[in-house]
């Protein structure tokens, strides 16, 4: 007779493809087969902080869900109203202040000082290139590297809580 075991389920959406890259990334990492969690990642496609929210709760009637994150960036549209309607549907903000590179960066150890473009530059080595592809995180953001940054990145501590089952 098989056993039957309920899963924790999780939505992860990413605000565009970068995000969506790392957090399948950390997905590998902490979530694999038969642990208890189920997670499903998604891509809001971009457009700012107000749309990702607004994009989140358009998913949430699809499947029911135990946890909602989202991992967005605060450089645009991201305000208390935001918050609080994200709040309002149990939705966990996950911010990058004031952008994912600059997050990606810090845990890195590196300067997250500069315009968008600096940052993609300055990023771009460590993730051969190209930051939407998951596989390219793993180099540089190993579990022990995610785990010594919980400290000092309450975005990364936030996240890699969701994965706790």
């Amino acid at each position: 007779m098989a056993v039957w075991r309920t899963n924790k389920t999780l939505l992860l959406v990413g605000e565009g493809r970068t995000e969506q890259a790392f957090l399948e990334h950390v997905k590998l990492l902490y979530a694999p087969r038969d642990c208890g969690l189920s997670v499903k990642v998604k891509n809001a496609r971009g457009k700012g902080a107000k749309h990702v929210v607004e994009w989140t709760i358009q998913q949430l009637p699809n499947a029911k869900y135990d946890l909602v994150a989202v991992l967005l960036d605060t450089d645009q549209d991201w305000s208390d109203a935001v918050a609080l309607r994200a709040k309002r549907h149990r939705i966990n903000v996950l911010t990058s202040e004031p952008l994912f590179e600059a997050l990606m960066l810090r845990v890195l150890g590196e300067s997250d000082v500069g315009d968008a473009k600096a940052l993609k530059r300055r990023l771009a080595p460590f993730m051969r290139d190209d930051a939407t592809i998951s596989k390219n995180y793993s180099a540089h953001f190993g579990i022990e590297r995610l785990e010594a940054q919980r400290l000092n990145e309450s975005t990364i501590d936030a996240l890699l809580n969701l994965f706790i089952v």
